[in-house]
């Protein structure tokens, strides 16, 4: 075990509203260290639709989860924060002395001032298919998540889901597989009824097909996946030959480690003030999808507000005897020098 790495902020999380944490503490000189449990920076925004579209960050008509990830790494670079990838928070104490010792599942510790905690939804897992000898082809020919859509053209395609993720895809992969079919246990989807209607317009120019119906077993070849059985509602079973089966039924979202660091939690999600997203513990926030209040939306806009008044209550806390200066990137010089730019030339 090395010794601790001591800093005045942790970050638990290293997506959307982790990096923008990142920013809203470097404006006030609060250098942070970002743990995360997955092995690339970005969160759900990479790990589950790197390439669908976003269309509701303010001033970007549109990017992508990664084009938003990379963005938002180039505006934190002049705070220059440590990333801790491919490790899990699984141990959190607070010390004497008023510092918080945390320790992670690749034995790093590190002694911090404050705790900042941005996990998301938490430590998620996505819901699987129920069938014995499945798990033998997942990341083969059975996936919870696209990575590289590129590798699926041509194929026979299954998606299963009735969710956005299940519909978005299946009206990207429509012209790009050989045959599609979407199963979904009922004909009502949750997606946004403009995607279902797009389906249903593809279902009806035979550009892919709709089974109401579950998967109840598959066949294999020489360790291939070739066939799988669906019923439908009158129990009726027929087989469907396939490639590529994708899988979208939900994520089960699990606080893990968290739901014993002895916060406030309701319903798997941390409570927090609106004042200063400060959890029932002085010293320790959460930020984003992890937290919940009254009016809250899980909006990665609203994250970004949490993130920017948390900063600042982060710094009162830090140095209470010091006011805190509301301060504008547009005309501070100060700013500017933390930032690394030069004052702007107003016409």
């Amino acid at each position: 075990m090395q010794s601790p790495i001591e800093t005045d902020a942790v970050i638990i999380g290293a997506g959307p509203v982790g990096l923008f944490q990142v920013f809203e503490l470097g404006l006030l000189e609060i250098n942070a260290h970002v743990i995360d449990a997955l092995p690339e920076i970005g969160g759900q925004c990479i790990e589950l639709y790197p390439d669908k579209p976003i269309y509701d960050i303010p001033a970007i008509p549109v990017c992508t989860g990664r084009e938003l990830t990379h963005n938002l790494l180039k505006q934190v670079t002049p705070f220059k924060p440590q990333f801790h990838l491919n490790q899990e928070v699984t141990t959190l104490e607070k010390q004497a002395d008023g510092r918080f010792l945390i320790g992670t599942s690749l034995h790093q510790q590190f002694l911090s001032k404050t705790i900042f905690v941005a996990a998301g939804v938490g430590a998620f897992q996505p819901r699987t298919l129920n069938l014995e000898g499945i798990e033998n082809f997942v990341d083969k020919q059975v996936f919870y998540k696209v990575k590289d859509p590129a590798q699926f053209t041509g194929k026979r395609m299954v998606i299963c889901g009735g969710g956005d993720s299940a519909l978005d895809w299946a009206l990207h992969f429509a012209d790009k597989v050989s045959n599609l079919t979407l199963i979904h246990r009922r004909d009502d989807f949750k997606a946004a009824p403009q995607s279902v209607t797009q389906m249903r317009a593809l279902c009806a120019s035979h550009q892919m097909k709709l089974e109401i119906g579950q998967i109840t077993g598959f066949s294999s070849s020489n360790g291939q996946l070739t066939q799988i059985a669906v019923s439908n509602i009158d129990g009726d079973v027929h087989t469907i030959d396939v490639d590529v089966l994708l899988l979208f039924y939900g994520l089960s979202p699990k606080l893990g480690p968290i739901a014993d660091w002895g916060l406030d939690i309701d319903r798997k999600q941390i409570t927090v003030d609106t004042e200063r997203f400060q959890t029932s513990t002085p010293g320790i926030y959460a930020v984003g999808d992890i937290n919940v209040y009254p009016g809250k939306k899980k909006l990665i806009l609203s994250g970004f507000h949490e993130a920017a008044l948390a900063a600042f209550a982060a710094a009162a806390y830090l140095s209470p005897e010091k006011p805190i200066q509301l301060q504008y990137t547009t005309t501070s010089t100060k700013l500017h020098q933390v930032l690394g730019v030069g004052s702007p030339t107003f016409e």
